[in-house]
């Protein structure tokens, strides 16, 4: 929640022009696989932080947004904070939440927001490049690692693409360097402004399944659940037994969250063998890793600049 606050401002507050990227999902060992191939545009600051548990977007990403932690969000802006158990997109609101720190931080400067999901988005953002050069912070939001990471369990062709870490961070670069987003990064270095890259979250190879019981409420996330009447062996997960302690909204007064660590994940009795299989090898994030929750910032200067 201290991006804005700690890296942007701070920068604007200098007179500098800032492109902000967030990459969903977007592990630190991916981010220096490519680094050396926009090594000659830019000069770059790297810098380590941690994302917040549970390490998903709808949680650390709004709270990059806001610049607040969840329970702060759903205190004070409750029309922006959607509960798990609603059906409503979980991140349709950053660009209000940025508006709102903006706002709070009486910031007078001019900004943008988009979401780009594929290269036809990245296209388009390139179309208008032009034009986001009137403000003096862009905020960028890639979701394609996200996307990918989740396709390995839908797709069985991706599913054998992504099949290890070596592999991941194999596509992140050829995704860098043969699509639309190498020319986004060129157009920025031509642009004169920072960029600051950085994510949500990052993601873990899991392997052990966890048994976990819970009722139909329950969220669909294989790295963190929360509810009411959740079963489980307390020595296989890590407890967050009073959220508000740790700022994360309750939306009950007994709920509480479990999250998986290491490479764990969690799996129901019913079907148990089938979906342990399934998800075995899969990339995901919620839960307690150092893959999910060390992630990277990094401020680059443009070398035309």
């Amino acid at each position: 929640p201290d991006i804005f606050k700690q890296r942007v401002f701070p920068l604007l507050d200098k007179g500098e022009k800032v492109f902000l990227l967030i990459i969903d999902n977007f592990r630190y060992d991916q981010w220096r696989t490519i680094l050396n191939d926009f090594s000659d545009l830019f000069t770059f600051d790297e810098e380590l932080f941690y994302s917040i548990l549970p390490s998903v977007t709808q949680y650390a990403r709004n709270a990059i947004c806001a610049g607040l932690m969840p329970l702060q969000i759903q205190k004070m802006y409750p029309n922006l904070w959607v509960d798990e158990d609603e059906d409503e997109g979980k991140n349709l609101n950053e660009n209000d939440l940025i508006q709102t720190q903006m706002t709070r931080f009486r910031r007078k400067e001019t900004y943008s927001y988009c979401k780009l999901n594929d290269s036809v988005a990245v296209d388009k953002i390139l179309a208008q490049f032009n034009n986001l050069l009137h403000n003096d912070l862009n905020v960028l939001v890639i979701n394609f690692i996200d996307i990918l990471s989740h396709a390995k369990t839908e797709h069985q062709m991706v599913h054998e693409l992504v099949g290890n870490e070596a592999a991941l961070r194999s596509i992140t670069q050829s995704w860098f360097r043969h699509t639309s987003i190498r020319y986004l990064f060129h157009e920025i270095a031509r642009s004169g402004y920072k960029l600051l890259i950085t994510t949500d979250h990052g993601s873990v190879q899991v392997w052990n399944p966890v048994r976990i019981l819970g009722d139909r409420q329950t969220n669909t996330n294989l790295r963190y659940k929360i509810g009411k009447n959740l079963a489980y062996k307390q020595k296989e997960v890590y407890e967050l037994r009073d959220p508000q302690r740790v700022q994360l909204p309750s939306p009950n007064l007994s709920s509480a969250y479990v999250l998986t660590t290491g490479d764990r994940f969690f799996a129901y009795p019913n079907n148990y063998n089938y979906y342990a299989s399934f998800y075995r090898g899969s990339f995901q994030h919620g839960g307690v890793s150092m893959e999910e929750m060390i992630i990277p910032l990094i401020t680059l200067q443009s070398k035309e600049k």
